[in-house]
């Protein structure tokens, strides 16, 4: 356990100091990229500027012979393309791997300028964070980064799970299913007393709920950005966009993205609902300085809410700057700074 004092302190001589709260941008979506695949390496410019985040995936999905294949195109695109403000992550393979050393190794001193974040799959405990971290912070004193690569945990173990205030083995759930619900995890009406043959409504429930809703609860504690996983039925849009919005509604900010088709509806969901910034809008012109109670359209507005506003405004803002049609919905000028 490290003393408090040095909590903020490089954890490398010559590292960059770590952030002392996690920077905030535009993380509506996390669309997974295959770099092995020279004709995605080609689209990568095109794509960047209709996604928040750009990630070159290394672990699953990846073929165990296209794993360096995977990692050199990730280092062609870090190096070679202008990907404007969209933002570069990696996911690297699991520390249990014999592939994760290099690719820390040659993404940080390679491309660490570039890279953002690294994504660390079947996460346990705070002992992989401390690993993960020591080790970047090594590789970036090496490379000479003036600002520290963030650490992105990826729960997929139940120990992980039961870990989660400190940083599912498949948490013996018997479903095969990547993301969303299950048809046989469901809830059922009681029988109808005067009919206790007819058939008895039942719908389908969310096996993932309780993990979501711990993990945006044990994200926010930190200051931790949560993100939703990956909805892996590509062709069912109204699930993804469903299973998206309920995870949205418990807090989180995005959600991976695993098909061009799926950019949209993350888009669609996680963006604030052009009528809320309208009214957030209203608030803060009314109530510059965030005093007092104020009766606004008829509901009452104070310290609380004004704050909830402002980073309303504020995402939307930043996601007018990067789309157009937002910031017509949104009533900004294009630059998306004027409140």
């Amino acid at each position: 356990m490290r003393n408090p004092r040095d909590f903020f302190k490089p954890l490398a001589i010559d590292a960059p100091e770590p952030a002392r709260e996690i920077p905030f941008k535009p993380s509506r979506m996390i669309h997974f990229m295959d770099f092995s695949n020279e004709k995605m390496v080609a689209k990568a410019p095109d794509l960047a500027p209709k996604v928040d985040i750009l990630l070159g995936n290394l672990e699953d999905a990846i073929s165990v012979d296209k794993k360096e294949a995977a990692r050199a195109g990730l280092i062609k695109v870090g190096r070679e393309m202008d990907l404007g403000d969209t933002a570069l992550w990696t996911r690297v393979n699991e520390l249990a791997s014999p592939w994760v050393l290099d690719d820390l190794q040659e993404l940080v001193t390679q491309i660490g300028d570039k890279l953002e974040v690294v994504m660390i799959p079947k996460v346990e405990g705070p002992w992989d964070i401390h690993y993960a971290d020591r080790l970047l912070a090594q590789l970036e004193a090496r490379a000479g980064l003036d600002r520290p690569i963030l650490i992105h945990c990826v729960l997929e173990t139940a120990q992980g799970v039961a870990n989660l205030e400190e940083i599912a083995t498949s948490r013996r759930m018997k479903t095969t299913r990547v993301g969303g619900g299950h048809p046989g995890y469901r809830t059922i009406a009681d029988p109808d007393p005067d009919d206790p043959d007819a058939p008895r409504p039942s719908y389908q429930q969310d096996p993932w709920h309780y993990s979501i809703a711990r993990m945006v609860d044990a994200c926010t504690s930190v200051g931790a950005l949560p993100f939703y996983g990956p909805y892996g039925d590509i062709s069912d849009e109204e699930g993804c966009e469903t299973q998206f919005r309920a995870s949205f509604l418990l807090g989180c900010v995005g959600a991976w993205s695993l098909h061009p088709g799926q950019i949209a509806i993350a888009k669609r969901v996680y963006s604030p609902d052009p009528e809320e910034v309208a009214f957030a809008k209203k608030v803060i012109e009314a109530i510059p300085d965030g005093r007092g109670v104020h009766m606004i359209d008829g509901k009452m507005q104070d310290d609380a809410t004004w704050k909830q506003c402002k980073v309303m405004v504020n995402l939307a803002e930043m996601l007018a700057r990067k789309d157009p049609e937002l910031a017509e919905a949104y009533g900004f000028e294009p630059a998306g700074v004027q409140v």
